[in-house]
């Protein structure tokens, strides 16, 4: 862990990193969300019979858009240039909960975990959408960093 938050400086005042001398490298990131719903909304979603259409195609599209779009909601990111964006989904029908898996790559002075984490939360965020109309009560968790690798600090995973 480092010995102290890069995003602020001497005074305590919030800044943008200077990411000029480092060196560009393959950095990739993928994080997850979990959405928990009934057994009967997860159905509805799964066959794709709720009103609003497609669950898991206009989530996958929503986490993509906000994956390019991380650096207008979050103050302190860097804009990057992502090489991709993948958007999975996972059903536990058991458990009855749909997993998001989004993974961001990008070649670049600057990891890509915000990039994958802001669009495993709004794919998660579009899936209670799509389906709030018959369950206003799905809930969403476990918003976390999975692995990340490139740059000095190589690879992490959870």
């Amino acid at each position: 862990m480092a010995d102290k938050l890069s995003h602020l400086d001497e005074t305590g005042a919030a800044h943008m990193v200077d990411v000029g001398g480092k060196t560009e490298t393959r950095r990739e990131a993928t994080a997850e969300a979990l959405v928990k719903m009934s057994a009967a909304t997860l159905k509805l979603a799964v066959e794709g019979q709720l009103k609003k259409g497609d669950v898991f195609g206009a989530a996958r599209i929503a986490g993509i858009m906000a994956a390019k779009q991380t650096p207008r909601l979050i103050p302190l990111c860097h804009p990057l240039p992502l090489d991709a964006v993948d958007i999975s989904f996972s059903v536990d029908e058991t458990a009855s909960t749909v997993t998001v898996t989004a993974t961001a790559i990008t070649t670049a002075r600057t990891g890509v975990e915000m990039e994958a984490l802001t669009a495993a939360t709004v794919a998660a965020l579009t899936v209670y959408d799509m389906c709030k109309a018959v369950e206003k009560g799905i809930e969403i968790e476990k918003i976390r960093l999975i692995k990340k690798s490139g740059g000095k600090s190589g690879i992490w995973q959870r």
